[in-house]
């Protein structure tokens, strides 16, 4: 079970959103990437977030370029899972094989703030702020396998190879 505090964020959040160009210099030096994460879509997002943080968000979420430092700076900077309405394809892949669950539900119920509980193998997700529940699609055994390992590198380094 993941638990965490939403970040909110709207529709059309895009890589460059994530890693702002100006930064690209650092991508070599990730942790101190993963201090400027998400500044131009929110300037306090870096100081707001704390380990466990989940970010919501609308439409469309990762957008843009494949950057795998994008998902990478997000779990850096803490953030536990993003829920979204929906996300880019290489994102999403992306941040799975980094380890980082992406969750397609509505977010509309959910205010940033709200504290949050995510059952991956259920498939739901609890706002115990406002008592909702979501429920997101149920994830293939093989990608929580990956999650459940940290990402495809530690995963094959345990595993050798996919077990279906």
């Amino acid at each position: 079970m993941l638990k965490g505090k939403a970040l909110k964020f709207g529709d059309n959040i895009s890589t460059d959103h994530i890693i702002p160009g100006r930064y690209a210099h650092l991508r070599s030096n990730l942790r101190e990437l993963a201090k400027h994460v998400l500044e131009d879509a929110d300037p306090t997002f870096a100081s707001r977030v704390k380990k466990g943080g989940i970010i919501v968000a609308g439409n469309n979420f990762g957008l843009g370029s494949s950057r795998e430092h994008a998902p990478l700076v997000i779990k850096m900077a803490g953030v536990s899972a993003i829920l979204a309405k929906s996300v880019a394809r290489i994102f999403f892949r992306n941040a799975i094989n980094l380890g980082l669950p992406v969750l397609i539900c509505d977010t509309d119920k959910i205010d940033d703030g709200d504290e949050l509980k995510i059952e991956l193998k259920k498939g739901m997700v609890k706002d115990t702020t406002n008592g909702n529940e979501l429920t997101f699609g149920k994830m293939p055994d093989i990608m929580l396998r990956i999650l459940n390992q940290g990402g495809l590198i530690p995963y094959i380094q345990k595993y050798g190879d996919f077990k279906l």
